[in-house]
């Protein structure tokens, strides 16, 4: 890896593994259509942020803004080891992301979602992208790229918290007993 990696646009560059980020809303919409019950963001609810929770939120946006722009300019290391390590790292977030996404769509409307990757984490969405770009960092052998992910990813653990205060309002005792249950993050020991 190297400190400053060659910045150049090509077609064959980091934007098109963070493509689906931008996108999600429209993948969302389009898996709700395939196989869900309707109404996948009436689901999922619109959480009430403080002033703080909201600047988080804002400063976690903009670090992932920073890496989907410098993921233009980022070639990827094709026939390289980190492309080689990289790319599963990738696209086990990638299915995770889609699986939960699926969950959340065949979930009826004013349960809480608990069933597939939701057994094993009570957010899957944030731990998959986790995944999707630790592995575009590894397979792009940017440090840099790297770096602002694991900022980005480390801000959104905070973002849980708030979120999971709507949900123990929303779902109550439901929520609370899933709570008991199941970890917030995979590999997390309850």
């Amino acid at each position: 890896m190297s400190l400053i990696p060659a910045f150049e646009v090509g077609l064959w560059n980091a934007w098109i593994l963070t493509l689906y980020f931008p996108l999600h809303p429209l993948i969302m919409l389009l898996i709700d259509k395939l196989v869900g019950t309707g109404g996948m963001f009436q689901k999922m609810g619109s959480v009430p942020y403080n002033k703080a929770e909201k600047r988080i939120v804002s400063i976690s946006m903009l670090m992932f803004l920073l890496v989907l722009i410098y993921s233009i300019f980022l070639p990827l290391k094709l026939g390289t080891p980190w492309f080689y390590v990289g790319l599963p790292i990738y696209l086990f977030g990638l299915v995770m992301f889609i699986t939960a996404i699926v969950n959340i769509a065949t979930t009826p409307l004013g349960e809480p979602f608990t069933n597939g990757v939701y057994r094993y984490s009570r957010h899957p969405m944030y731990f998959s992208g986790f995944f999707t770009f630790i592995g575009i960092g590894i397979a792009t052998a940017s440090w840099v790229f790297l770096l602002l992910s694991v900022v980005g990813i480390i801000l959104e653990t905070f973002i849980v918290i708030p979120e999971e205060h709507f949900c123990l309002e929303k779902y109550g005792a439901a929520y609370r007993k899933y709570m008991n249950r199941t970890p917030k993050w995979i590999g997390e020991l309850k």
